[in-house]
């Protein structure tokens, strides 16, 4: 049989694409050249719907759990993505560990013994066993990463079936990440958090690349040679399972298409046999001429479609979305399509407030909008693979990402490493095909890792992306990875990492946090000097007040100007959003937006350093942000970020004055630095900050004085997605004076109420931090209009109609 190729990009397997449970009928048979029925492409069902859920009971599994009346405790009816409990954003509570169970009653049309029918789970927290009709399938111990089961031979037609899956996500030695919760600096939550689906389709199939479970192997693999503006080489590799009990031919048809759909390349192999239970491999090399290519500035996805044809007819289809970008990593350069490149980057964990990791697909969407509209062209995947929906948004966004594989501060037995190897291949098999991936973490955060354990994880990914060029390990210890990736806190002050002399490429992983909270206070010791700790710190909270969120812009704006004096291709600030973790009952609040996702001062002070010219997504565009308050505890030292040239600090229509960016040792490593103004005195009102790009305004800001509480106003969280079904978005209510202006102490208890196809998740009524108060809001599978209504003590109320589409 012939042998693959590789591949490279993310495959979003659309086989016909999603249809209800009924639509199954729609694979009608037709003569195959075996004897059974050929079917149309496949069949991909969303399986998300009517599962019943049971926690805290008897662990045993017995019949009882498979009869529709029977089972330990109240079952509740429940949709997917689902967490096991409703967590509150700060306790002395940690989060819920235990066992529970899910089950689902379905049915599959008749439809002969050859058919195969899997069910693809896309994680689950985190020690899966699968049964169906009472007997058990499969075990699968790992919380981050997809696994699919094969009902083929057990699955009932005609007849109801009930899938049973046990999940047990207590502590767990073996399973990666492996430390106890209790000293964990993050949640790892529990439950089905990602969409489930239920695939019928023909047994001679494109397979599944974690699956198949072989290297550089298994669906679709995509990869790049010899890319420039004038011509682009693709080559695809395509693997055909065959799950009958007969020899199988079949053909495969590769086709590229550009973004507004005109074909630009294709590609159709001869006839290849395929043994059963064997596998045949296609491997079609594309030329793209004069291809778009991708960056952050313009990510231009290509589309490609693959079909598996046998007598002429389609009988599997997959289709996914590729970039044309080269990398390269070298000592003290980095290069993205030949041009240099600084890597300006966050780290981000995936967790929402009360939810945990059970989010929509538009919600890892928002998360993605949200770090590239805070200037950011790379995130780093802390500290475990993400949700795929998160990095299609990277993707069509522009965000540059390093993959990584479950670990912090904790190496196992010999049972834990052969976990995490398989954790290594599998995160590099479901998203190898990834433009946005430039750097796979293939290391334990932080952990003292043996050298054989770190050279096989070295050695693994590039056995399953075996090209010589744009495949990039990264590991925290300077030892087997091609790139070192040390927090800025592993050496001390005053140099850090800045005169690494190695040849060796440097990135700087995590930054900003750490040498403010425990080691030291940064460079600027002398105005730290007297200082308590929670003045000097990066972990500062929305509602600690202005001249906390100052502090934290400063340390950020400090590290990250330093880290230009290094030979470091760039660095990821720790973090983007605050978020909650196992040792500690309090927020981390590091973040430049807070677990609501509301943006700090420090969130604009990055979003300075993009632009000012607008990104192909509308990122990067010229701004400008006051970081004061405007109150009479403000300081009267105001800063203004702005990615312009000048700006002029008007104090009620009055120019205090205009000038050039900052030139201090804080800030002459910037791309663009603060400006500072020094205002005489308060003095009530509104300042105003007019940027000036090229000597004519670009961009203003306005911070008015605030009055005192006359109403609510209601809004939520688009950042660029719609509400839309099965969604989780976020709903924020502020307090503001009779002008509109968000009263920044105010902490009034709210009270919100949702009339529609939805329902509200969290605290309710929660008090106001810095004016802004937050609940959830969770749609279902209706469409239409959704009233939402806020009211507090003394104050009118609110309303907003959101329409879900």
């Amino acid at each position: 049989m012939p042998v693959p190729s590789q591949l490279s990009t993310a495959v979003l397997r659309s086989c016909g694409g999603i249809f209800l449970l009924a639509a199954l009928g729609q694979c009608a048979g037709q003569p195959g050249t075996s004897g059974h029925r050929t079917k149309a492409p496949a069949v991909i069902t969303n399986f998300n719907q009517d599962w019943q859920f049971v926690k805290d009971v008897d662990t045993t599994v017995t019949a009882a759990l498979f009869a529709k009346t029977g089972g330990p405790g109240q079952w509740a009816t429940v949709s997917l993505p689902h967490t096991p409990r409703i967590e509150p954003v700060v306790t002395d509570q940690q989060q819920w560990q235990g066992v529970s169970f899910y089950r689902k009653f379905f049915r599959v049309p008749s439809d002969g013994p050859y058919p195969r029918v899997t069910v693809e789970f896309g994680a689950a927290m985190h020690t899966a066993d699968v049964y169906l009709n009472g007997q058990r399938l499969q075990r699968h111990m790992g919380g981050y990463l997809p696994f699919t089961v094969d009902i083929s031979k057990q699955v009932k037609y005609s007849e109801e079936n009930c899938l049973v899956v046990r999940l047990d996500n207590r502590d767990n030695p073996v399973v990666p990440p492996g430390k106890p919760l209790k000293g964990l600096d993050f949640n790892f939550y529990g439950g089905l958090y990602r969409t489930v689906k239920l695939r019928l389709c023909n047994p001679l199939y494109i397979s599944d690349a974690v699956q198949a479970g072989h290297a550089a192997g298994g669906g679709l693999l995509l990869h790049y040679e010899n890319i420039s503006s004038e011509s682009a080489t693709l080559h695809v590799q395509t693997e055909v399972q065959n799950n009958t009990s007969e020899d199988q031919n079949a053909q495969v048809r590769t086709v590229l298409f550009n973004e507004k759909g005109k074909e630009v390349a294709r590609g159709l192999s001869e006839a290849i046999s395929m043994a059963p239970a064997a596998f045949g491999q296609v491997k079609h090399q594309l030329t793209i001429a004069q291809p778009q290519l991708w960056s952050p500035e313009q990510p231009y996805l290509y589309r490609v479609v693959v079909e598996v044809l046998r007598d002429g007819k389609v009988i599997d289809r997959q289709q996914t979305t590729t970039g044309v970008r080269s990398i390269k990593f070298a000592a003290k350069t980095l290069t993205l399509n030949g041009q240099p490149l600084r890597l300006r980057g966050t780290n981000r964990h995936q967790e929402y407030p009360y939810l945990g990791y059970a989010i929509s697909d538009n919600a890892q969407y928002r998360d993605a909008w949200k770090i590239k509209d805070a200037g950011f062209n790379f995130v780093r995947c802390s500290h475990y693979p993400p949700s795929p929906a998160f990095l299609q948004a990277c993707d069509e966004l522009g965000l540059l990402v390093m993959d990584s594989t479950p670990g912090w501060q904790f190496f196992g037995n010999e049972e834990f490493a052969k976990n995490s190897m398989q954790n290594i291949r599998d995160m590099v098999r479901r998203d190898r095909n990834h433009p946005s991936i430039v750097l796979w973490e293939a290391a334990l955060n932080e952990t003292d890792m043996p050298k054989p354990f770190m050279d096989a994880a070295h050695r693994a990914v590039h056995e399953e992306l075996p090209f010589t060029e744009n495949v990039y390990t990264c590991g925290w210890l300077d030892y087997a990875y091609d790139v070192f990736i040390p927090a800025r806190q592993h050496l001390k002050a005053p140099d850090y990492f800045n005169k690494y002399a190695k040849d060796k490429p440097l990135f700087l992983c995590e930054y900003g946090d750490w040498e403010y909270y425990a080691h030291n206070a940064g460079f600027n010791q002398t105005a730290f000097s007297g200082l308590k700790e929670s003045e000097r710190t990066s972990r500062q909270l929305r509602g600690q007040g202005e001249r906390a969120l100052a502090q934290q812009a400063l340390n950020f704006q400090e590290a990250h100007n330093d880290n230009f004096r290094g030979p470091a291709v760039g660095d990821a600030n720790w973090l983007m959003f605050d978020y909650k973790r196992g040792y500690a009952p309090d927020i981390e609040s590091s973040g430049v937006g807070d677990i609501f996702r509301l943006p700090k001062f420090a969130y604009y002070f990055y979003q300075s350093q993009y632009g000012p010219v607008a990104d192909r997504n509308g990122f990067g565009k010229p701004m400008a942000f006051i970081a004061n308050y405007w109150q009479p505890t403000s300081a009267t030292q105001v800063v203004v970020y702005s990615n312009c040239d000048e700006v002029e600090l008007q104090l009620n229509g009055k120019a205090v004055a205009r000038q050039r960016p900052d030139a201090t040792a804080f800030s002459d490593r910037l791309a663009r630095a603060p400006f500072t103004f020094k205002v005489p005195a308060f003095a009530p009102g509104t300042l105003r900050a007019v940027a000036y790009r090229n000597g004519k305004p670009a961009a203003t800001a306005e911070r008015r004085t605030p009055g005192a509480a006359h109403h609510l106003q209601l809004s939520y969280d688009r950042s660029g997605r719609d509400a839309g079904q099965q969604d989780v978005v976020f709903v924020y209510a502020a307090v503001v004076d009779v002008n509109g202006t968000v009263l920044p102490e105010a902490t009034a208890a709210i009270r919100f109420a949702a009339q529609g196809h939805a329902e509200l998740v969290g605290d309710n009524p929660v008090r106001a931090e810095a004016g802004m108060a937050t609940v959830l809001l969770k749609t279902g599978l209706g469409s239409g209009a959704v009233q939402l209504t806020a009211t507090a003590d003394g104050l009118p109320s609110a309303s907003l109609k959101l329409t879900i589409r």
